[in-house]
């Protein structure tokens, strides 16, 4: 399924395209169930935290910071078929580290808070750096989201031309970048109050969700680029 070639030894096998598909795929999808999973049976919270990067000051940031690095290790990396894949894949690489970078604002204002035991690390507040956040964590999903829509979808043969397969694809495709989009809109009308509540944010962890919603989405885009879904059936052989 990865491709290995142990013929070449001038090339590592990582830069196989399909390869790096389907791995973006799979941490993606991993991602936010592993950090509930793991800070489950470490701290015993069954709730999920505001946010995905909430779970930066806990005891799964190991999770948090290793995952989010390899994603946007393999986007820098990825080539792609032209230009605009390399450019876009790599703007998303780069704003995902600085999602790594540039944290979001503390779970607690407090050491030992005896209501979020599960908070261990607590940074300097810094509005900037919050914000730089949420730049970059909307910049990261809607370069994803761009290439679902418009890159993916690409074919070498015309509309008339392209099989089943291709056009089965390309609708899960725009479906994929219309569940990264919706989910950044719900939030950022959450935080202005409009339309969707910031109560609801709160109480329902609204922005933990859509995010997963998001980045569930652009796991399964990339995992069928991979060719690890919903590939071309072979041709059949002429007699």
């Amino acid at each position: 399924m990865l491709y290995l070639d142990y013929s070449r030894e001038d090339r590592p096998w990582i830069t196989r395209e399909h390869t790096l598909r389907m791995l973006i795929g799979i941490l993606g999808m991993a991602l936010p169930l592993l950090l509930y999973v793991f800070l489950l049976i470490a701290s015993g919270q069954a709730k999920p935290l505001h946010s995905i990067s909430h779970y930066y000051f806990t005891r799964v940031a190991g999770i948090f910071v290793v995952i989010l690095g390899l994603l946007a290790l393999f986007l820098i990396v990825y080539k792609g078929k032209k230009p605009m894949d390399f450019i876009i894949s790599t703007a998303a690489g780069l704003f995902a580290l600085c999602v790594i970078f540039f944290p979001t604002g503390n779970i607690s204002d407090i050491c030992l808070d005896p209501d979020k035991k599960y908070s261990v690390t607590i940074l300097q507040a810094s509005n900037p750096r919050e914000t730089f956040h949420y730049v970059s964590a909307a910049i990261f999903l809607l370069c994803l989201a761009f290439m679902s829509f418009f890159l993916f979808t690409k074919s070498n043969k015309s509309p008339g031309k392209r099989g089943p397969r291709k056009i089965l694809r390309n609708r899960i495709y725009r479906t994929c970048g219309v569940f990264i989009v919706v989910p950044i809109l719900v939030i950022l009308f959450g935080s202005f109050d409009f339309i969707v509540r910031e109560e609801w944010l709160e109480n329902y962890q609204l922005t933990f969700w859509m995010e997963t919603v998001a980045v569930e989405s652009f796991g399964v885009a990339w995992l069928i680029k991979g060719e690890a879904l919903f590939r071309d059936r072979p041709m059949p052989l002429k007699s």
